[in-house]
Parts: structure tokens; C-alpha cells; sequence
């Protein structure tokens, strides 16, 4: 019995020592589910307090939308997630909860979205979610995307 205690130590000891422990599993290549083919999402693995990724939503062969994005720790292994799309100014927005298979991200100052939230569906499905209120209306859009292989 000594045994459980000694891994649940060492389970919170990994988690405090690798605060992307509940998003590192969005590392990788995701392709949009019912979008144009090259509509995709990609994240590179955390190294150095930081995951780097990318989006781009195509439409009759051309980009319609495209997002840069970060998923960061700070000192004291807080994450946030880092929106920039259009490559417009950044907008931050603080891990909010998470699980094992979940990440919501929160900005209740912004104005839409309020929530960024990545939930695994399986090991190769996930759905990002946008939400929030817009216009004095409850909103959301969701990304469904199914892993693949990077080019």
C-alpha cells in the first residue's frame, strides 16, 4: 500500500515540474474537419515555457483566415493562450480549468471571445471552441479537427 501514495507524489511532483501537462497533447498537425483541404492547425511541442501554433482556414484555394498562436507558462507555471489572428495585436487569455482532456482559456474583458477551449474528443479528434457574448447574445463557434500527419 506504501506504493500508491509514492506514485500519486510523483504524478503532482510531474505535473508541477511540466505545467503544459494538460495541453501538450495538442502537439501536432490537425486538419479542419469540413473545411477546404489545407484548412489546419499546428502546434509545436512546449519547449523553452512556450508552445508555438498556427491556424489557417481556406476557401475556394485561398486563405480566408489565419491565426498565429501561444500557449505559455509564466514563472510560476501559470498557463495562458496567446491570440493573434490576422496578425493582429495579441490577446491573452488565462487558463481558466483543465482536465485531462480539456483546456479552457478565459479573457472576460475581451470582447469576442471570452473563451478559447481545446477539448480531446479522442486521441485523434479534438474540437477548439470559441464563446462568449457578443452583442448581449451567448455565442459559439466550434472548430471539429481530426489529427494527421505534418507535411
Amino acid at each position: 500500500m506504501k506504493l500508491l501514495p509514492a506514485l500519486l507524489f510523483a504524478a503532482c511532483a510531474s505535473a508541477q515540474a511540466n505545467p503544459f501537462v494538460p495541453v501538450e497533447w495538442l502537439a501536432g498537425c490537425w486538419v479542419q474537419t469540413g473545411r477546404e483541404a489545407g484548412s489546419v492547425e499546428q502546434w509545436m511541442a512546449p519547449a523553452g515555457g512556450l508552445m508555438l501554433g498556427m491556424a489557417r482556414i481556406l476557401k475556394n484555394g485561398r486563405v480566408v483566415e489565419f491565426e498565429f498562436m501561444q500557449i505559455r507558462a509564466d514563472a510560476d507555471g501559470k498557463l495562458s493562450f496567446v491570440a493573434q489572428p490576422q496578425g493582429k495585436p495579441p490577446t491573452e487569455f488565462g487558463l481558466l480549468r483543465s482536465g485531462e482532456a480539456e483546456a479552457v482559456f478565459e479573457n472576460a474583458g475581451h470582447d469576442f471571445p471570452q473563451r478559447v477551449i481545446y477539448r480531446r474528443e479522442t486521441a485523434d479528434k479534438l474540437v477548439a471552441r470559441i464563446e462568449g457574448s457578443l452583442k448581449g447574445k451567448e455565442r459559439g463557434i466550434d472548430f471539429p479537427m481530426q489529427r494527421s500527419a505534418c507535411p
